[in-house]
């Protein structure tokens, strides 16, 4: 298997190129099956299969095509990381903290939001937020649903396959482009660019300014923790979890009523900011030991292997 170690700046910024150039080209197509199949229609029926369309022609395919290239063995899923597990410590410490880092996400949301932009900017301000209330509205359209079966098709199509399809195209593939495929340590600080290169990327390319930081933290999160336990699907849990409670939640709570629904988005800011600090402390411990475990558990597969 082809490994990335040593790669030139030029070889680097090609596989990139060619990355962007895949997803541009699926993402084309996606749109274009899109417009034929449901005539462009914006019922909420109609932009749900073009999310679908979306998620696999943007995020889930050019990673998988791409490392078919790359791989010499043509072996892309073990390119990507997902054919190396973890053991049920890592993935059970891996759920217990994006449970426990809600909070803390809602308090880096909130402060987020308060970010106020010069007057001279104030048009960019204003078309931001309108963005922001825009997508908010759209979410809201998407995850509105009255019956268990749709609550699982919102799990698959805005939790489980985004967590796949993003994790592969941004910790699987740009993160590991950037890095040469490294590991961290005390002296390889390219891996700790990469990472928080891919995690503005990533958290960019969601277009939402005011949940820019949260975002941008998870994402470095998620790469540290794929660094460290050399599996991808560790971040894949990960993300799931996070997009999973959020479904999750607005199901739950729209069955009790408006007020319950908010305080679930909104636990850890506001008059409850010292949660989201008691979370924020609490996950940083748990990401110590994830490190701990992951890196034992990888160390442990490597001498077996």
């Amino acid at each position: 298997m082809q490994r990335l170690k040593g790669e030139s700046m030029k070889s680097k910024w090609i596989k990139i190129l060619v990355w962007l150039g895949v997803m541009s080209v699926l993402t084309a197509v996606a749109m274009f099956t899109w417009r034929v199949a449901c005539d462009g229609s914006k019922e909420t029926a109609s932009l749900k299969w073009l999310q679908l369309l979306q998620t696999f022609g943007t995020f889930l395919l050019p990673p998988i095509i791409c490392a078919w290239l790359w791989d010499d063995d043509h072996k892309p899923f073990t390119w990507l990381g997902i054919t190396r597990g973890a053991n049920w410590k890592v993935f059970g410490l891996a759920v217990v903290i994006m449970i426990c880092a809600v909070p803390g996400i809602n308090l880096l949301a909130d402060l987020n939001s308060r970010v106020v932009l010069p007057k001279s900017l104030e048009f960019i301000e204003e078309f931001l937020r309108a963005q922001e209330d825009a997508a908010a509205v759209l979410t809201e359209q998407f995850l509105k649903t009255d019956s268990v079966w749709g609550l699982l098709i919102n799990i698959g199509l805005l939790a489980l396959l985004p967590a796949m399809a993003e994790e592969l195209s941004f910790r699987g593939t740009l993160q590991q482009i950037i890095s040469d495929g490294q590991r961290v340590n005390a002296q390889y600080t390219k891996v700790h660019v990469a990472i928080w290169v891919t995690a503005i990327v990533f958290s960019a390319i969601h277009m939402q300014f005011y949940g820019f930081v949260p975002r941008m933290l998870m994402g470095a999160l998620f790469g540290y923790v794929f660094v460290w336990t050399g599996s991808l699907w560790v971040p894949i849990v990960m993300h799931f979890t996070n997009n999973g409670l959020a479904v999750l939640c607005y199901y739950l709570f729209d069955e009790i009523g408006e007020n319950e629904k908010s305080w679930a988005d909104t636990i850890g800011a506001g008059s409850t900011w010292w949660l989201g600090v008691i979370s924020l402390i609490v996950v940083c411990g748990l990401v110590w030991l994830i490190r701990v475990q992951g890196q034992r558990e990888y160390v442990r597969r490597t001498h077996i292997q």
